[in-house]
């Protein structure tokens, strides 16, 4: 019987983890009706160009949690410590409540992969583009600031793929902890 669903955000929310779980490809609309509970007739009311407008959507409500949670307090932190300090607790935090998967890292893989390309592009840059700066104004030059932010951003997500394959968050914890430790080695 398929479930109420009060609005789209509802919908978003529940659509997350089917992608989380399946990936995109893999989350074909019956296993994406059978998993949400929600009907073929809701799912194209809220999403009215199918499956890539699902993704899309649930993309948008992931980058705007990085917005407010990450990106934000990144570029408008006073000291640049306490901001990589927070940032490494809450991206710890989200990626091990969210089945340690990354959804704009899991939209690289597949055939489908230029379809969501501008979505996971800008994310990645903007973490990294913020993170530059944060570094910079804690006294890193720009280019040692840019490849310390490349290398944390992708040790995140290098970590996120150890763990599911481990099946071990300590893992994950880990790796989020150590980066943040030699970021604020070099902030000291």
């Amino acid at each position: 019987m398929p479930r109420t669903v009060l609005d789209r955000d509802d919908a978003v929310r529940a659509l997350a983890g089917v992608f989380r779980r399946r990936g995109f490809e893999s989350g074909s609309l019956s296993v994406i009706q059978q998993e949400t509970g929600i009907g073929r007739g809701s799912l194209y009311h809220f999403f009215p160009d199918g499956k890539a407008d699902m993704a899309r959507a649930v993309l948008a409500q992931v980058r705007g949690w990085f917005d407010e949670q990450v990106f934000e307090p990144l570029r408008t932190a006073g000291d640049a410590g306490e901001a990589v300090a927070r940032m490494t607790q809450v991206v710890e935090e989200y990626f091990v409540s969210r089945d340690r998967v990354c959804l704009f890292a899991a939209m690289t893989l597949g055939e489908e992969q230029e379809t969501f390309a501008r979505e996971v592009r800008a994310y990645f840059a903007d973490w990294v583009g913020v993170l530059t700066e944060t570094l910079h104004r804690g006294g890193i030059s720009g280019p040692d600031a840019a490849d310390l932010a490349v290398d944390a951003v992708a040790a995140i997500q290098g970590g996120l793929i150890m763990t599911r394959a481990l099946d071990d968050d300590a893992v994950f914890t880990g790796i989020v902890a150590r980066t943040g430790r030699r970021l604020h080695a070099v902030l000291s």
